[in-house]
Formats: C-alpha cells, sequence, structure tokens
C-alpha cells in the first residue's frame, strides 16, 4: 500500500506488527521527535533489520491532507464563479474544507446587511449629538442595530 508512513503513537511490538500487517511493502517510519525518543532500540533496530527505516520529523503537528494544487483547483472554481457547496460535490471535499483551502475573502455565514457608508453616517449622527432612537427612526433602521452599528 504505502512505503511511508506516519505514525503518531509510540511503537510496541503489538504496534509494529499492526502496522506491517497492514503495509506489507513499507520501507520507511516517520513519526515526531517525542515518540521517536520513546521507541525502544531494540524496536528501531528490528525494524532496520527488515529494511524499515524508523525516521523523526523535524516538522511538527499534523501533515496536511490536501496539497497546494487541490486549493488552486478550488481557487480556479471559485473565480469562474461556483459556489462551495458546488465545488464540495465536485470534488467529493466537505464544504469545510472548500473554505479552509480557498484564497479568496469568500466567508461563510451572514452578509453584512449594512454598508460601511450606512454605518459612518451612523456615526457622524451620533457625533454631532443625535440620539440613537432618532437616527433608528430617520435612516429607519432598528435601535438595536444602531448601537451595533455605532460599536463598529
Amino acid at each position: 500500500m504505502t512505503e511511508i508512513l506516519y505514525i503518531n503513537e509510540p511503537l510496541s511490538s503489538r504496534k509494529i506488527m499492526e502496522v506491517l500487517d497492514n503495509n506489507p511493502d513499507l520501507k520507511k517510519i516517520n513519526c515526531p521527535i517525542s515518540i521517536y525518543s520513546r521507541i525502544a532500540k531494540k524496536y528501531i533496530e528490528a525494524l532496520d533489520e527488515l529494511g524499515i527505516e524508523v525516521e523523526p520529523v523535524l516538522k511538527r503537528g499534523r501533515p496536511k491532507k490536501y496539497s497546494s494544487s487541490e486549493a488552486s483547483k478550488i481557487q480556479v472554481m471559485l473565480d469562474k464563479g461556483e459556489s462551495p457547496k458546488e465545488i464540495s460535490k465536485k470534488l467529493n471535499l466537505p464544504v469545510k474544507t472548500v473554505y479552509y483551502l480557498k484564497n479568496s475573502s469568500l466567508k461563510r455565514g451572514r452578509k453584512v446587511k449594512y454598508s460601511a457608508e450606512k454605518t459612518k453616517e451612523v456615526k457622524r449622527l451620533y457625533s454631532k449629538g443625535m440620539p440613537a432612537k432618532k437616527i433608528s427612526e430617520k435612516l429607519k433602521i432598528p435601535l438595536r442595530t444602531v448601537y451595533l452599528l455605532l460599536k463598529r
């Protein structure tokens, strides 16, 4: 199956047997430095005799599941005007992954209802001394929204 395998749990005799059963053509095992330091030398030597190298990985964290080519495909599809949901179905990826891999300013969630100009207008009227209730009536915006726009 795979020639290189990343393992993030300590190697025991049971775990080694499981890995070898599932990956008969294994050549190399990568693991974090913290785990490598806890592997018994006899296990490393036994794996070495089988032609399997155990190597610590300097890069921390989980390896990336998706390559940059998937991210660029997603970006091209977004630029063409396709929605994240459509891309998710076409590429057989979760929608959350599409949002994670995109490079645009596309954001999930509600769209902003009131523009930056409307926010500036509310702030300008408030700074001139107009009460929030009057601003609400004049601009036909709910009072609660006026207070929210003042916080922005």
